[in-house]
């Protein structure tokens, strides 16, 4: 669920809203895809319920479940995804419409100072992970408890608890 409480952490409450307001709630059965590699996303998902499969060339590299964000890259870089992603079992997300967020990106600084910031966190989150997965991050040293990558900031553990509660109201308001 962390990427979903960088995102929740970061918004305000307003924000939360209107994304419960203007998302679609989206059910996918169990096969069903919902990104296509190399194919043009037109939404960036949230995961409220289930469980996905992201594949590259049909071999599955990752599990995902709920409180995950998909197509986040995409939305950033405006290029085809790398992956796909199919629904494992049925599965419900929040869609947002990539050209509304846009729009209101735009129309809203605030937001948008927001929005970018919490993707850049769980972006360099991931990137920080890879890299201490692949062994990169400990320059030849014992690894510590800091270069755990499942380890989260003691400042974001600050905004955790209301993540949480913003991540349980957009559920409750979507489903």
């Amino acid at each position: 669920m962390r990427k979903v409480l960088y995102l929740m952490g970061i918004l305000n409450d307003i924000d939360v809203q209107w994304l419960a307001t203007k998302g679609s709630k989206m059910l996918f059965e169990q096969g069903t895809t919902l990104i296509t590699q190399g194919l043009p996303v037109q939404h960036l998902f949230i995961v409220l319920d289930g469980r996905l499969s992201v594949e590259v060339n049909s071999v599955q590299v990752a599990t995902l479940m709920s409180g995950e964000v998909i197509g986040e890259i995409s939305f950033v870089d405006s290029r085809p995804p790398l992956a796909s992603v199919v629904a494992l079992m049925p599965t419900i997300v929040l869609g947002i419409d990539k050209a509304l967020l846009k729009q209101k990106l735009e129309a809203d600084g605030q937001f948008g100072s927001r929005f970018y910031r919490a993707i850049a966190l769980f972006l360099a989150d991931r990137l920080r992970t890879t890299t201490s997965r692949l062994g990169y991050a400990s320059n030849g040293r014992e690894a510590t408890i800091e270069d755990d990558p499942d380890e989260l900031d003691a400042d974001f553990m600050q905004v955790v608890s209301m993540a949480n509660v913003r991540f349980d109201f957009l559920v409750r308001s979507v489903k």
